[in-house]
């Protein structure tokens, strides 16, 4: 009985480290750029909603889409301002200025919010379902539904249309893409786009379901998310998904069976063991760079 609960606990968590991962997998494909900066877009889509909910009377799905749209187009000022400058400086350089936008992202939600967390208002109707001998929460089950949901039609999109055909193309060869008439820059940012909505949306269930919104918010979820995208295999989208399970169920397991307390410390334990015995992820292939 409890092994199902927290089984079910587990995967509605790993679902959000798995949207958020999936911003970094798809940043980090296309641009080789880890985007430290992708929590602290989690953290502004949870804002965004929270002042929705708090001003409007807008249903949750509204709610929803403005914060994933909103969030969006903060990913590609970010993006147009912050990292198209540097595409061709060193790695080392793209990486502080990825920590930098995070650092500013975060004092400026100080600014703008202050420090002392926020609650989020009753998005999502939290009276339990019965489903046999489980007891299972509204908020679980939504998450979990929209998680599924999303991945399945970024799958698709990727797979099937040609701005994601684009993509693929971009992350396997740009400047072969560029000589094939696709439009590298809008790319990047239509990529950037969708990781952010995607970012955003963790960020929004995860508030309604710790229901607080803070400034660092998005500190440790994301690092979380990163340590999902290293695990699965950084840059390969079914990589972030089976990252992002797997992380959310060791932590919830732990945290049910063990302490809390050591549960952030497993996770962050598997990250260096994965890196030492298959630094590719357990999805990733090694592959051989050109001199």
């Amino acid at each position: 009985m409890l092994f199902l609960q927290q089984l079910i606990n587990g995967l509605s968590v790993g679902s959000i480290y798995a949207l958020i991962a999936l911003g970094y997998t798809m940043v980090y494909g296309i641009i080789k750029l880890i985007n430290f900066a992708h929590g602290e877009i989690m953290m502004a889509g949870a804002y965004i909603a929270f002042l929705l909910a708090v001003n409007t009377n807008l249903p949750f799905v509204f709610v929803l889409v403005i914060a994933m749209v909103l969030s969006a187009v903060i990913g590609v000022v970010v993006e147009i301002i912050a990292y198209r400058p540097l595409r061709k400086a060193p790695r080392i350089s793209v990486l502080i200025t990825a920590i930098g936008v995070s650092f500013f992202l975060q004092n400026l939600a100080l600014v703008l919010f202050k420090a002392d967390p926020k609650i989020m208002p009753e998005l999502i109707n939290k009276s339990p379902i019965t489903i046999g001998p489980l007891q299972v929460g509204t908020v679980t089950l939504t998450t979990l539904f929209l998680s599924i949901i999303f991945m399945i039609a970024l799958d698709l999109f990727v797979k099937r249309t040609k701005p994601g055909k684009a993509m693929r193309a971009v992350s396997e060869d740009k400047e072969a893409s560029i000589l094939m008439g696709i439009n590298v820059n809008r790319t990047i940012s239509m990529t950037f786009a969708i990781g952010s909505a995607l970012g955003a949306l963790g960020g929004v269930l995860y508030a309604v379901m710790y229901t607080q919104v803070f400034p660092t918010l998005g500190v440790l979820p994301g690092l979380k998310a990163f340590v999902a995208a290293v695990f699965g295999g950084i840059g390969l989208i079914p990589g972030a998904v089976l990252g992002g399970f797997v992380i959310g169920m060791i932590e919830t397991f732990t945290k049910a069976y063990l302490s809390t307390q050591w549960s952030d410390a497993i996770v962050f334990g598997l990250l260096i063991i994965v890196l030492l015995v298959k630094p590719t992820g357990i999805l990733g292939k090694n592959q051989k760079e050109k001199v």
